[in-house]
Parts: structure tokens; C-alpha cells; sequence
């Protein structure tokens, strides 16, 4: 899918500020409200954009803790890829879940109140999971780059 330069402009524009009003992102584009508007449709059609989102202050709605956990099942095989995935769907503080290569087989980042909700959160749902090996867990100090803007290649 080829995206223009104008294209580009609006994906930026909204990564940074999706609250922006289609006057304001047409001003910034250099574009009339309708073409503005009818460019963000189409690039919503074409599932470009997939949506809208808050990006909330983790400590200010009660979670202290933010975790990266490195996940290695017992065979990596589909059955067991199926399963742990359906274990893990349900679990509200597992918030990523990315498949990946290397030493183990997924990486989740979860989020908890406080080490005492992790702790449980680990021992009584994620280390139950039958078909999981081994954990590895790596708390998050600090975060110096949260950068969510994606760069448009086209």
C-alpha cells in the first residue's frame, strides 16, 4: 500500500495527538477539513490506523509495578502455543504478549499493583500454566524511551 507524503504527515500527527480536531490536523497538513478528513477515513479503512487509545499514567491508576517476564514452554510445538496463549488471554495484567526467537519462546509485560500482586499474579496463574518450562522476570526501574510514535517507511 503506497502512502504519500500527506499520509505520512497525518500518521505522525495522530500517533503524537489523536485527540486533534480535523481542523487543526487539516491546518497542519496544509489540506481543507474535507480531504483531511476523507484521508484519515481511507487510511482507517485500510486498517493503517487500527485505532485510538489513552495512554495512561501507570502510577497514578494504582499500578506501582511494571514487569518484563520471558516465557519458555515445555516443547514448541503448536498444541502448547495454543494452550498458553488460551491460558493467558484472560489475565488482564498481562498486557503484551509477543511471540519471539531466541532463548525463550514469548516475552509478556505485566503490570501489578505493587511486587506482593506481581508475586501472586505469578505464582497462582502464569507458573500454573502446565505447559510452561520456566520464567524468567525482569522488573522495570526506570523507562527513559516510551516512544509509541511509529515511523512510516512508504
Amino acid at each position: 500500500m503506497k502512502i504519500d507524503r500527506t499520509d505520512k504527515k497525518i500518521l505522525e500527527i495522530l500517533q503524537k495527538n489523536a485527540k486533534i480536531t480535523n481542523s487543526k490536523l487539516s491546518h497542519e497538513i496544509g489540506l481543507s477539513p474535507a480531504p483531511t478528513l476523507e484521508r484519515v477515513r481511507k487510511l482507517e479503512a485500510r486498517g493503517i490506523i487500527s485505532g485510538y487509545h489513552a495512554k495512561l499514567n501507570m502510577s497514578k491508576v494504582g499500578l506501582g509495578v511494571s514487569t518484563f517476564v520471558m516465557v519458555s514452554l515445555k516443547g514448541h510445538n503448536k498444541k502448547n502455543i495454543d494452550s498458553f496463549l488460551d491460558k493467558i488471554k484472560d489475565v488482564e495484567n498481562i498486557v503484551e504478549c509477543h511471540h519471539i526467537t531466541g532463548s525463550g519462546d514469548f516475552i509478556l509485560r505485566i503490570v501489578a499493583e505493587d511486587i506482593e500482586s506481581y508475586q501472586e499474579l505469578m505464582l497462582d496463574k502464569v507458573s500454573e500454566i502446565e505447559v510452561t518450562d520456566s520464567l524468567q522476570s525482569m522488573v522495570i526501574l526506570s523507562t527513559f524511551k516510551d516512544n509509541k510514535v511509529i515511523p512510516v517507511q512508504n
